[in-house]
């Protein structure tokens, strides 16, 4: 299916992204991705209970509006990350994986293009995720970054492992090579999403657990 055909016969407003994403692969990548990075954190923020920052009392209603909702700083250092870091690498990254497997319908390449996914493409991408993820979160150090991403490594990477397969596998055969991008950008914001709410559930209760302990050791 021709990316033209494909177009007139599906919704206008993806038609008119598919063809942007045609013209602008990389542009287009890059602010789909920043926009969903901002929204991944906004939503794990609510979903995980995280206390908002509050506002100056004469702050704007807006302002005050806007870190209610956790539209913050680091919401848009998350749009930063995704424009910047997750859009070119994944554009680069994918982008060779699918020029070398081109033109390869057998079940053989299938399972090599899968295989290629998660030991080469995979494990640089949670690398990346990690380390950006400890940058935003105000790791400073390069050495507090390697612990991050060590400590990470493996939990993210299986979790990787097991659905990166079955969404390549329902792509390879039911999707479009057109509407790929759409639909792996749909499954990266479900599980960015998810990673991003269990690191603020992580991060919330270790918080918790050391103001108990500051206060046990005041009371003794």
């Amino acid at each position: 299916m021709s990316p033209y055909h494909a177009t007139r016969t599906m919704h206008p407003l993806l038609a008119k992204y598919l063809t942007e994403l045609a013209a602008h692969p990389l542009r287009t990548k890059a602010i789909t991705t920043g926009i969903l990075c901002f929204l991944q954190e906004v939503l794990a923020s609510n979903l995980a209970g995280v206390p908002p920052k509050k506002a100056s009392k004469d702050a704007p209603f807006i302002s005050q509006v806007l870190a209610r909702a956790h539209i913050d700083s680091k919401a848009l250092k998350m749009a930063i990350y995704g424009f910047l870091v997750s859009a070119p690498l994944g554009h680069f990254l994918v982008g060779l994986l699918q020029k070398a497997f081109a033109g390869k319908t057998s079940l053989k390449a299938r399972i090599a293009q899968i295989v290629a996914n998660n030991l080469l493409v995979a494990p640089i991408t949670v690398s990346a995720y990690l380390a950006s993820m400890a940058i935003i979160g105000g790791v400073r150090s390069l050495e507090g970054v390697k612990n991050t991403v060590k400590d990470g490594f493996l939990s993210v990477i299986r979790i990787t492992w097991v659905t990166s397969p079955l969404s390549l596998t329902i792509a390879q055969k039911f999707i479009p090579v057109e509407l790929w991008v759409p639909f792996f950008n749909s499954i990266t914001f479900v599980l960015g999403t998810y990673f991003n709410f269990r690191m603020k559930k992580i991060r919330m209760k270790k918080e918790k657990e050391r103001a108990k302990g500051d206060a046990d050791r005041k009371e003794l």
